[in-house]
């Protein structure tokens, strides 16, 4: 699909991977929503950079765990452009539990990953849904991760609520089809906002890595992108982690 003059929403879309994708979807011709939950300022900077190179972009305010905002902050957006022909999935949390752990995995922890994680992502896509099949083609990138891939991660609700989105990718790619192309990124470290303050740390897994480096958002935004442009690709789950699962 040609992303020239088509609108986009970007769930998460005020910061890192988020905003880098918002940029590059308007670099391309999109229009786009640019969502946030709490970063009000950081989403509006967003929206502001996209103005001032002459593209469209507008911030909309949705908590993507609540079915009526997402219902809402839909409407806003094809008040604003029309329709939705693209959508990025990217709004995620986590929390911070050591994997072995368990007792601090509580209910609360297991609930809010996978209201945002997991559930958000599905309120997101069957909005969009049918106005993408009312005009005949959409595409829908699911941000994942590699944590949803190896088990490992930042908490063990994180790593599984990460292997749901998988899972919702290939679900939601059957049940689309064929008008709607459905895929997932899973990115592994990615030098956003959350290794501040731990570039020692980051550095160090860098030089672990096959390709010596880090990913940048904007590395995983080019890739969304392209993703969002096939045509003959859905289900899948493209790993973008410069080899760290090798």
């Amino acid at each position: 699909m040609d992303i020239q003059h088509k609108a986009a929403l970007v769930t998460g879309g005020g910061t890192g991977i988020g905003r880098a994708v918002s940029l590059e979807l308007a670099k391309r011709g999109a229009a786009v929503a640019v969502n946030y939950s709490r970063s009000e300022a950081e989403a509006e900077e967003t929206v502001r950079m996209i103005q001032q190179t002459g593209g469209r972009a507008i911030a909309i305010k949705a908590d993507v765990s609540r079915a009526n905002e997402v219902e809402n902050m839909f409407e806003t957006a094809v008040r604003e452009f029309g329709t939705v022909d693209l959508l990025v999935n990217n709004a995620s949390i986590t929390r911070h539990i050591p994997l072995d752990d368990l007792e601090a995995a509580d209910d609360e922890a297991w609930d809010e990953l996978y209201a945002v994680n997991v559930k958000g992502m599905f309120y997101c896509a069957r909005a969009a849904a049918p106005l993408m099949k009312k005009s005949g083609r959409g595409a829908i990138v699911n941000v994942g991760s590699i944590a949803g891939l190896t088990g490992s991660g930042s908490s063990l609700p994180y790593a599984v609520s990460k292997a749901a989105v998988h899972g919702l990718t290939k679900s939601l790619a059957h049940a689309l089809a064929p008008d709607i192309t459905v895929s997932s990124i899973a990115p592994g470290a990615v030098a956003t906002r959350w290794w501040e303050g731990k570039e020692d740390k980051m550095k160090q897994l860098s030089r672990h890595l096959p390709l010596e480096r880090i990913a940048t958002p904007e590395d995983i935004a080019s890739l969304i992108c392209a993703v969002l442009e096939q045509e003959a690709v859905t289900g899948q789950i493209i790993t973008a982690d410069c080899g760290q699962t090798l």
